[in-house]
């Protein structure tokens, strides 16, 4: 039985916002009873063999460009060609609580909806808003062959697919053809996404998931990114025709890196040695990045990629990843 103890975050969200809010967040309440008996979820079935395709949005709730891609879809009543597809509305309450004037408040509730995805978590006594959400989606997403998880960024850094760390996924991205920087990666020590959940980080699995970053969170680029993403994904499975892809935009020509390093905080005094931002890329081996207390942390090796440092610089977070280009 699952306690109904409630798990508080660690620290409370208290960062200032420094660019500009482009975006308006749609009002998604019109999408709440779903068709699949589970809020915000809704699936549509074509009646002919394919797979399960899944899009899902709002994981974080001030993450507007997958609100608004999933509300394209669904107030454009889109559906299969073959296979089914589905949209999912993750983490709603984060969302409905998304203020302008104060928009990184609003990434969770109680805690990181993207870090609670490993079994022993899920039936597990703890109790938040997130895990609770999670917990209810869980069955759904369990259906679910092909995922594409829509998210954003901290700051305006260059767009990126974060695969994992099998060839599935990565084949997967290369076929979806965008953006141009492709990641294979472990995630975070904090937690488990619900990219890596269960089937999809199994290499055994024909499962597979993948979760694009499109951009600095209201950036207004982000949705277009977001719907060519997304068309990209639908019509490489075979769930969309070409039709959904007009005036969308082309593929880019394609660059691979894998995670090297996640640099975890240790302590509650981690600073940068720059104002970094994401996507540099630093040229000589040995380079500071920053210090955790007394901790200096180098780059590696030459040509280290600096992957989405974090603003949330408490213990336990991932302050950065460090990645390297493969050949």
């Amino acid at each position: 039985m699952i306690s109904r103890r409630v798990v508080k975050p660690v620290e409370t969200i208290n960062i200032p916002n420094e660019y500009e809010v482009q975006l308006s967040a749609p009002d998604i309440s019109k999408y709440k009873k779903g068709n699949t008996g589970t809020d915000y979820i809704w699936t549509f079935d074509s009646g002919s063999p394919g797979p399960h395709a899944c899009v899902t949005a709002i994981v974080h709730g001030n993450e507007l460009c997958g609100a608004i891609t999933l509300d394209w879809l669904l107030s454009d009543n889109f559906r299969p060609v073959a296979g089914k597809v589905s949209f999912g509305f993750m983490n709603t309450e984060a969302y409905h609580a998304f203020d302008a004037k104060d928009p990184n408040a609003s990434r969770w509730i109680d805690e990181d909806f993207n870090r609670l995805w490993a079994e022993n978590v899920l039936e597990s006594e703890r109790n938040s808003t997130e895990l609770r959400r999670a917990r209810a989606v869980r069955p759904f997403i369990d259906t679910v062959d092909y995922l594409l998880d829509l998210h954003s960024m901290q700051h305006p850094a260059p767009p990126l697919m974060l695969s994992g760390n099998h060839e599935k996924a990565r084949t997967l991205a290369t076929k979806v053809g965008v953006p141009t920087d492709i990641v294979a990666d472990n995630g975070h020590a904090a937690g488990k996404r619900m990219r890596d959940y269960a089937a999809f980080d199994d290499p055994n699995s024909e499962k597979t998931a993948l979760l694009i970053e499109c951009g600095q969170h209201w950036d207004a680029q982000t949705v277009p990114l977001s719907k060519l993403a997304t068309a990209r994904f639908l019509t490489s499975l075979g769930i969309a025709d070409a039709s959904l892809l007009e005036g969308l935009g082309q593929p880019s020509d394609q660059r691979f890196y894998r995670v090297t390093d996640a640099i975890t905080i240790e302590t509650n005094d981690f600073s940068f040695a720059q104002p970094f931002i994401g996507g540099e890329v630093l040229p000589e081996k040995g380079t500071l990045i920053g210090t955790d207390g007394d901790r200096p942390i180098f780059s590696p090796y030459d040509n280290c990629l600096l992957m989405m440092p974090t603003k949330r610089r408490w213990k336990g977070q991932t302050a950065v990843r460090l990645a390297q280009r493969e050949k």
